[in-house]
């Protein structure tokens, strides 16, 4: 019998070593079985399991308010993954201003700007660049999102390897979620707060305050001004229907 305990033990082992993606315990950090994007930020990649942002997965940002510095927080990581793929902005509160793009280092033509006249519109032009594949990261705003059209975007993204963030309400923290990695993130002077929600390792007691170069350093009840990437000046948005030429 102590043979055979041994011989489960030992091949437990094994398959723990040879997939640590799959099994984790809670008290250590998890890991993705997809790559990651580096966030830009060593303090936060030291939080997040395999130390950047995961492919293939659904990521939530949940707002306090939009303009927070939301932005720039993605913005090393899309500076990266724009250097050989497609960005695409699917339904941002504010449209992308192509100089604030290019101030940001970031090559205009390869973003990708999606406008819906409806939030149903949005998921569903989200869900079919998620599919489609040939993209490197989606981001998706939306405020009010069912839990059955947040776990179909779950799985496309996990069909591919974009990087799938999506923005929502603060107030949606208490909400469940497909998602396995979920932060709240809050204004703080000169940078942002971010709550590590939900991660695939051990629960985050401690606020990580992040500063961001391009912030403000007015005081957090001061409405801060809106992001870098995106304003009120609009350029043409392609039809919502209408993905597949624009994808090509």
């Amino acid at each position: 019998m102590s043979a055979q305990l041994s011989t489960l033990s030992t091949a437990a082992q094994q398959l723990v070593s040879h997939m640590p993606h799959a099994i984790w315990r809670a008290d250590q950090m998890g890991s993705y079985a997809t790559g990651v994007t580096a966030s830009g930020h060593p303090a936060l990649d030291a939080e997040l399991p395999n130390h950047g942002w995961p492919a293939a997965t659904l990521i939530e940002l949940l707002l306090q308010q939009t303009g927070i510095g939301e932005m720039q927080l993605l913005r090393p990581a899309l500076a990266t993954i724009a250097q050989q793929r497609r960005i695409v902005l699917v339904q941002p509160p504010h449209a992308p201003h192509i100089a604030a793009w290019l101030g940001s280092g970031l090559p205009p033509e390869r973003l990708l700007w999606i406008k819906t006249a409806r939030s149903a519109d949005a998921l569903w032009s989200a869900e079919q660049v998620l599919r489609n594949g040939s993209c490197g990261a989606v981001l998706l705003w939306q405020t009010q999102v069912r839990s059955e059209a947040l776990r179909r975007l779950h799985l496309a993204a996990q069909g591919g390897d974009t990087v799938f963030w999506m923005f929502r309400p603060l107030t949606t923290a208490q909400d469940a979620s497909p998602s396995p990695l979920r932060l709240g993130l809050r204004p703080a002077r000169a940078g942002i707060e971010i709550d590590l929600i939900k991660r695939r390792g051990p629960h985050a007691a401690q606020t990580l305050y992040l500063p961001l170069a391009a912030m403000p350093s007015a005081p957090a009840t001061i409405p801060p001004v809106r992001h870098a990437l995106l304003d009120q000046r609009a350029s043409a948005a392609i039809s919502t229907r209408n993905l597949a030429p624009a994808l090509v």
